[in-house]
């Protein structure tokens, strides 16, 4: 059995995205696992390896058949995408456009059926949308790409995974957005993940949505009972292991003890929070729902070190290792 090919998308190369890159393909734990081709830029990787003293080969390519996966070297889908002299760090136009470009290009590749999984380097929404690219952020505009009309977001740390009932709209629009079947959908997409990666019967735990999961309906407006409780009561009806609605404020030391596998927030905050206390450099960030696994990386494009050579590339490294996790072999 082959080992699964993983597509890297280089992400803002005006940020940390190309470093983290070069600094983790070649690692063992990486390259035991999986063979990755980069969309990108070549000329930003070898500039990226210079700077960050890895000593690595970039081979370029014009097709993904061509790929070569050789010991010592990465090989790039080379799309010509970073202006000459394009800084290190400053947020442009430039780098939305070729962060766009490289999703663009990676998706069509992972839909022929080419590769299992595309692993992203971070974007710049700012940038991204100075380039005329209108999406909140990766998550959106991989469904918009691939038609999917519903994708939830997955966030993975040391001891603790959150899927997400809702993610980047305001709390009130949230609170407006849940709703039972969408609850449900969600917690089953998070099932079907883990069982997929080798977990029989996932531990399930879902929040509620007002302190202390409503505590009787003393907080809120019977949310949990309307929005959340008949969600989980349909999935434990289909033999899920799931609970809830449950405190958030002790859900989360509960899954982190191990009580669950994992955990469905109802908005974004409540989710995020606990996993970036448990550090940034660990995290990685799962789209579930799409036509493929894709893992990225749980921080941003670090304007202020890029370029530097200072990037920690452990969360890159932790999101290739899942998507090999969770990639189909051939």
């Amino acid at each position: 059995m082959e080992l699964p090919i993983v597509l890297i998308t280089m992400g803002d190369p005006t940020g940390v995205g190309p470093e983290v890159i070069v600094k983790s393909v070649d690692q063992p734990a990486v390259r035991g696992r999986l063979r990755a081709i980069v969309v990108g830029d070549t000329r930003r990787l070898q500039e990226a390896a210079a700077i960050a003293g890895v000593r690595l080969a970039v081979h370029t390519i014009a097709q993904p058949e061509d790929a070569r996966f050789a010991p010592g070297a990465i090989d790039c889908l080379d799309l010509r995408v970073v202006p000459a002299g394009l800084p290190f760090g400053q947020l442009s136009p430039a780098g939305g456009e070729a962060a766009y470009r490289c999703i663009e290009r990676a998706v069509r590749i992972a839909q022929s059926g080419f590769a299992g999984a595309i692993c992203t380097a971070p974007l710049n929404k700012e940038a991204l949308h100075a380039a005329g690219h209108r999406y909140p952020g990766h998550t959106e505009m991989l469904a918009h790409l691939t038609g999917t009309p519903e994708v939830s977001m997955l966030l993975v740390a040391p001891g603790l995974r959150v899927i997400h009932v809702t993610t980047h709209i305001g709390l009130l629009d949230a609170v407006a957005k849940i709703e039972p079947g969408l609850v449900e959908r969600t917690i089953r997409r998070g099932h079907e993940l883990l069982v997929r990666a080798g977990m029989a019967r996932p531990r399930i735990a879902v929040c509620g949505i007002n302190p202390h999961a409503g505590e009787s309906g003393l907080f809120g407006r019977g949310e949990e009972d309307a929005k959340v409780a008949p969600a989980v009561a349909a999935c434990v009806a289909d033999g899920l292991a799931v609970q809830g609605p449950l405190p958030a404020d002790t859900l989360f030391f509960r899954a982190r003890r191990g009580d669950f596998d994992l955990v469905v927030a109802m908005y974004h905050d409540q989710g995020h929070g606990p996993v970036k206390v448990l550090g940034l450099e660990a995290g990685v960030n799962v789209t579930v729902g799409l036509p493929f696994v894709r893992t990225s990386v749980d921080h941003g494009t670090a304007f202020d070190i890029a370029g530097t050579g200072r990037a920690d590339a452990g969360s890159m490294v932790a999101a290739l290792e899942l998507a090999a996790q969770f990639a189909p072999r051939s």
